[in-house]
Parts: structure tokens; C-alpha cells; sequence
């Protein structure tokens, strides 16, 4: 661990939460992370900083971290809380010394080589904008529709636990919901409602206004949360020049315990924000 003194500047901090992770995974986020770095700051030490927050079961990443030294990224642990979920892991590294813009990542990240320097330069170019999220990709090349409009439950229940051979049949529902007609790899989109909490670049004044995470949801729909309450003080913006890769799947492709936690975050959104069935 490297603790950081108060008040550290560094031109961008990131916090990345772990639980249990697919190593090789985990590497090769890290990994995508040290690059990144090194282009947007050309190895420059206090370019930027990782607080990686252990919720549980992270192996050893020595030679990750060593990386990580050399493209001049410093890192924190912050470990012994036990697993307080993603939200709460997040806000443990928000409550610490940011730098100017703060990343939420996710464990199961690539991203490109220029993805950091070409999100900064846009936020550097548009102060307006708070919060930045990038075109996402999966595992097959192919990009995941994951800014949003306001979901209703039957969108949720659709795209969450319908087979794919089902869902060809409400296509032009998902659709809107999902945003495909106006999300792609080439348009920049002002003000998408809700954006993915697998990549999320936030000016740290605007996320410490937000206080970060409302740590009421353990797993699932803190993202919509907070890119929802995002909007009341800053513009939150799609930027598809900034491109990451993302391996993660959907609560239903990982057990039962994953989709009782998301039907119970999800009666805690719709609580808050308001029921929209249909």
C-alpha cells in the first residue's frame, strides 16, 4: 500500500472494486489502465493514481501493480472493510484525495490506448460536461447499448431475463430503451438520461457534490442512481471517440444470489425515482 498525503494533486484518480475477480481479467484492466496512463502523460509520475478497494478475495497483482509503477501511476489498497458492495467500495476511494477528474472502473475493462487522453481533452474542451461515458464494446467487437432512457419494468424484465430468441420480438421496445437510434461509434450524445457504471470519467467536484454513490444499493442500479441525480448539477455526455471493452454479463447469466440482488435494487430505484411499468 502507498498511502497518499492530503491534498496530493494528480490529474486523475481511479477506483476500481474487487471482489473475488477473475484474475486474468483483473490484469488485463490494470494492464489497459497503465497504458492509458502513459499515453494521456507520458510517464510522468502524478498523471494519476488507483485506489483499488478489496472487497474480498484479491489475489496477489504485484507484477500488475510493478506496471503500473512504471507508467507512473501510483496506487492505494484499501482493504479490511470486508464486502460493503460496489457503491460503498467506490465511495471509500471518493472519500480520499482526487485528482481532477475521477474514473469509476470497472474490474473487467480494456480500455483503448487513447481512451484517457481523449476523454480529458473532451472535458478540457467542454466544462460544461460533469460526467463522460465512452462506446462500449464487447468480447466479439460488437458495441453494447448501454446509455439509457428511463427504464419501466417491462424493459427491465426483457432485457434482464427474456432468452435472445424472445426478444427479437420486442426489439422496437429495447430499442428505444437502449437508445439505438441515437447511440453509435461515430455521434457524440448530449444528456443520455442514464449511462453504464462500468465506465464512468466525473469531474471530482461534481462527484463530490454528488457525494458519490448512495449506498443504500449493495449491487445493481447505483449506476442509474447516480447518473439520474448526475444530471441535476453538471451534463452528462457520450463521447464514442473514448472506447473501452467491457467482458462483463447480466444478473441473470450469473445465479440466483445476483438476481435477488437486483430485484431488490431495483424496488429501491423505482422507490426513489418513481414506477414506470409499461
Amino acid at each position: 500500500m502507498n498511502p497518499v498525503p492530503r491534498g496530493t494533486p494528480f490529474d486523475i484518480s481511479a477506483s476500481v472494486v474487487v471482489f473475488w475477480p477473475d484474475r486474468p481479467l483483473l490484469a488485463r484492466t490494470l494492464a489497459s489502465l497503465a497504458v492509458a496512463s502513459d499515453t494521456f502523460g507520458a510517464g510522468k509520475e502524478g498523471t494519476l493514481h488507483l485506489y483499488l478497494i478489496d472487497n474480498g478475495g484479491l489475489p496477489d497483482m504485484g507484477e500488475s501493480l510493478e506496471a503500473l509503477a512504471r507508467a507512473g501511476v501510483g496506487h492505494t489498497s484499501i482493504t479490511g472493510h470486508g464486502n460493503v458492495g460496489y457503491g460503498r467500495g467506490h465511495n471509500l476511494a471518493i472519500a480520499r484525495p482526487l485528482g481532477r477528474y475521477h474514473l469509476i472502473l470497472n474490474p473487467d475493462i480494456d480500455m483503448n490506448p487513447d481512451a484517457l487522453a481523449k476523454a480529458v481533452e473532451f472535458m478540457e474542451s467542454h466544462p460544461d460536461a460533469g460526467l463522460l461515458t465512452p462506446a462500449i464494446f464487447d468480447d466479439a467487437g460488437e458495441m453494447q447499448f448501454l446509455c439509457r432512457q428511463y427504464p419501466t419494468l417491462i424493459d427491465l424484465f426483457i432485457r434482464g431475463f427474456l432468452p435472445a430468441s424472445m426478444r427479437r420480438f420486442f426489439a422496437k421496445r429495447l430499442a428505444r430503451y437502449e437508445m439505438r437510434t441515437q447511440i453509435n461509434a461515430c455521434d457524440t450524445v448530449w444528456d443520455p438520461p442514464i449511462v453504464s457504471g462500468c465506465f464512468m470519467l466525473f469531474r471530482s467536484d461534481v462527484l463530490k457534490k454528488l457525494a458519490g454513490f448512495d449506498a443504500r444499493y449493495f449491487l445493481y442500479f447505483e449506476d442509474y442512481d447516480l447518473s439520474l441525480r448526475a444530471h441535476d448539477v453538471a451534463r452528462v455526455v457520450y463521447v464514442p471517440a473514448v472506447r473501452v471493452l467491457h467482458h462483463g454479463g447480466g444478473a441473470s447469466r450469473k445465479g440466483w444470489a445476483h438476481i435477488r440482488m437486483f430485484v431488490a435494487s431495483a424496488f429501491k430505484f423505482f422507490n426513489h425515482f418513481g414506477w414506470k411499468w409499461f
